[in-house]
């Protein structure tokens, strides 16, 4: 545990040095600091030696607050990507963890409503939906940041699609 770390980054540690050691999914704290009390969509995302190692979340809330948020995700993150393997308690040492609390995703005209940078990226087309968080080493133009997204979704290059920008705060 790293004590420079924020209090949502050592929640996400704990539970994943829980779940992957002993198979238990930790407790939210007794007593929750305001931000751990407020509802929001949240990621938790993995990176050993510089490479993604696991990245889940959730779009909008679905638990009572941003603490069982984070421990649900960081579960996730490291057992259920379909990307990786789930991970194993010797990539524990090494795993750099961050978290990202995202603000409400709100619908956009196009795309130069957007920027890679400070916007995270929705893609709608009906059912399928695909998420991309802002500010990822890469991704430096609008037109690939909706691209991941759309082949994310499963969505076609010249499908018509609803766009939806978000913020994170995003803490490591």
């Amino acid at each position: 545990m790293k004590q420079d770390e924020h209090p949502f980054v050592q929640l996400a540690r704990r539970t994943i040095e829980a779940w992957v050691r002993e198979g238990r999914v930790i407790e939210p704290p007794d007593t929750l600091t305001p931000e751990m009390a407020e509802e929001a969509g949240t990621f938790v995302s993995l990176h050993r030696q510089g490479q993604l190692r696991g990245c889940i979340g959730t779009i909008e809330p679905t638990k009572a607050n941003l603490a069982q948020e984070v421990i649900g995700n960081a579960i996730a993150a490291a057992t259920r990507d379909p990307r990786f393997p789930p991970l194993r308690p010797e990539e524990l040492g090494d795993l750099e963890v961050k978290v990202d609390v995202l603000t409400s995703p709100e619908p956009i005209s196009g795309p130069e409503e957007l920027d890679p940078k400070r916007y995270g990226v929705i893609v709608q087309s009906g059912w399928r939906r695909g998420l991309l968080l802002p500010d990822l080493e890469g991704v430096d133009t609008v037109e690939y940041q909706v691209a991941i997204s759309r082949r994310k979704a499963g969505i076609g290059p010249d499908e018509p699609v609803q766009l939806y920008r978000f913020e994170v705060k995003r803490y490591a």
